[in-house]
Order: C-alpha cells, then sequence, then structure tokens
C-alpha cells in the first residue's frame, strides 16, 4: 500500500503519472496572455470539456454529501461563477476530465456582497460574520493597493482513484503557477477538511484568513456537511519549499493546451500586454504592471 500523500511530500519532487495531462478553459479568445503558446479556440471542445468539468463536481460532491441530487441538473454542478473563469482540468489517458479547479478574477472595484464567499456559512455566522467581512474587506483594499486583481479559488474536485497521489499536489501548484502567468492575484478559497484540501492547500502556501492578527477559525458548512476552512493566497508567496516545483509547473502551463470558447470580450484585452516579472516564487514584493489597470467581472 503506498503510503499517504503527507508522508511522500517530504523532499523530492513529485512524480505524476504521465497518463494524465493538464489544460485550461479560458474564459475568453481576448483572456489568453501570449506566454500560453498552445492556444485552442475550438468551441465545441471547450463546451465538452465544460460540461465534463460540472459532470465531475456533480458526481464528487454528491458522492461526499456535499449536495443532493435536487442541486444538480442534469447530473452537472451548476455555479453562477463556472461562467467567466479560468478552469485548470487534469485529463486521464482517454482524455475524459478526473480533476478539476476554478480560478475566477474580479474587477478591483468589486464588493464583498459579490464574492462567492459572501454568501458562505461562516459570513452569515452571528458570532464571525461580520469579523470574517472585515478580513475579506481588508484583502480587497490590499488587491487594489497593489492593483492586482481578487481572485476566488474553487470548484475542487478530484476522482476517488487520483486522490491521494501527487496529482492533487500538482493541481494546487499549478494554481499558483497559473496566477502568476496571469500577473499575480490576491485569493482566497474555502477548503473542505473531510478530503484533505484544506491541508494540502495550507502545505502550498495558503494560510488562515486573518482579522488584527487573529486567525479566523474553521466552521462548520450545513450546505457542505463538513468542517471547512477559509485560506488567502498570494500568488507570489506559494511555499518555499516547492519553489522549484512550482516554476516547473509553471513552465509546464505555457506548453498545455488552452482552449477557448469562441467568444471575444474587448474587457480582456490588456492581456495581450502583460509582461511577466521577475521569479515570482523568489520575490517578497510585487511586481506592478500599468497595463493591469481593470479586471472582467
Amino acid at each position: 500500500m503506498a503510503a499517504p500523500l503527507t508522508e511522500r511530500l517530504s523532499g523530492r519532487r513529485p512524480r505524476v503519472s504521465s497518463s494524465r495531462s493538464l489544460v485550461l478553459l479560458a474564459p475568453s479568445t481576448t483572456a489568453v496572455p501570449r506566454r500560453f503558446r498552445n492556444v485552442c479556440d475550438d468551441s465545441d471542445r471547450y463546451q465538452h470539456l465544460f460540461r465534463s468539468m460540472q459532470e465531475l463536481r456533480g458526481a464528487v460532491y454528491l458522492e461526499e454529501g456535499a449536495i443532493g441530487k435536487d442541486q444538480l441538473i442534469q447530473g452537472r454542478h451548476h455555479q453562477a461563477c463556472d461562467s467567466g473563469s479560468w478552469h485548470l482540468l487534469v485529463l486521464d489517458q482517454k482524455g475524459e476530465v478526473c480533476g478539476c479547479a476554478r480560478y475566477r478574477e474580479y474587477l478591483h472595484d468589486i464588493n464583498f456582497e459579490t464574492l462567492s464567499v459572501s454568501r458562505s456559512a461562516i459570513a452569515n455566522c452571528s458570532t464571525w460574520g461580520d469579523v470574517f467581512r472585515s478580513a475579506v474587506n481588508n484583502e480587497l483594499a490590499l488587491s487594489r493597493r497593489l492593483a492586482l486583481p481578487y481572485v476566488e479559488l474553487g470548484g475542487w474536485a478530484l476522482l476517488e482513484e487520483v486522490r491521494g497521489t501527487t496529482e492533487a499536489l500538482r493541481m494546487a501548484l499549478a494554481t499558483y503557477g497559473l496566477s502568476q502567468l496571469l500577473g499575480g492575484g490576491v485569493g482566497i478559497s474555502t477548503a473542505t477538511q473531510r478530503n484533505g484540501s484544506a491541508s494540502i492547500l495550507r502545505r502550498v502556501g495558503g494560510q488562515s484568513l486573518q482579522h488584527r492578527e487573529q486567525e479566523l477559525p474553521s466552521y462548520h458548512d450545513p450546505s457542505y456537511g463538513c468542517a471547512m476552512e477559509v485560506l488567502r493566497f498570494y500568488s507570489w508567496a506559494p511555499n518555499a519549499r516547492y519553489a522549484d516545483w512550482t516554476s516547473d509547473v509553471k513552465s509546464d502551463l505555457c506548453n498545455i493546451c488552452v482552449f477557448t470558447n469562441g467568444i471575444e470580450d474587448s474587457r480582456w484585452n490588456f492581456r495581450q500586454s502583460i509582461v511577466p516579472g521577475e521569479n515570482w516564487c523568489d520575490t517578497t514584493t510585487v511586481q506592478h504592471f500599468n497595463s493591469r489597470s481593470s479586471f472582467v467581472s
């Protein structure tokens, strides 16, 4: 029997099965920076993968008891933020989706109520709700000061045979790599303790959301029926322990297939002029880009 994932990540680079590959779904044909070398304007393939991603989430969440059948539409787990988001997918050797994660950017003037986390259980908690709102607003203020988008990470799902392997780690590191390739961001995510998502995200650089140096606690989410954590992420600050791995995954992302939906959106035009900064894994300050004056809501 293979050793637990936490015991296999001590000192070696993860060895991920070559039978699996990563692909990206872009929110618009005009959203893709020039650093991505393999862009496919194939709306049919995009829609197939998009549907498969939602079907995977539906099957996994239903199996875990996180949702009920009545929350699925033809077997698919729909969320409003799926449209207009980047989606990182893991494909098996047959080209079928076996893992997914969502990366959603927002405009600088986004407010708390527009974010998905504003509808989380902790946001509506009589004890922690106001503290949570204040903590998120502080993170929003940070993104504005740094001229970086605010990002919500979510939609995590892996088939059972992929969980507990280094694929989960690769997906988490790829999220950092994607953020760096897009120019950076200040991020937030809710993660479950039940399937180890929270521990993996903490391992690669996720930190507890804080308010006045006080960490917000984990909480029980009745919608998902499990304990959850809210974690914050800074694109320039992955765990230094995995700096080389993050760099490798980031380099790989430049060459994977990026599928677009055939939709052009002029609000994404700033992407074409982004020039990647220094080695983000080694920096402690944020590189500013004059071209990043607005982001798509």
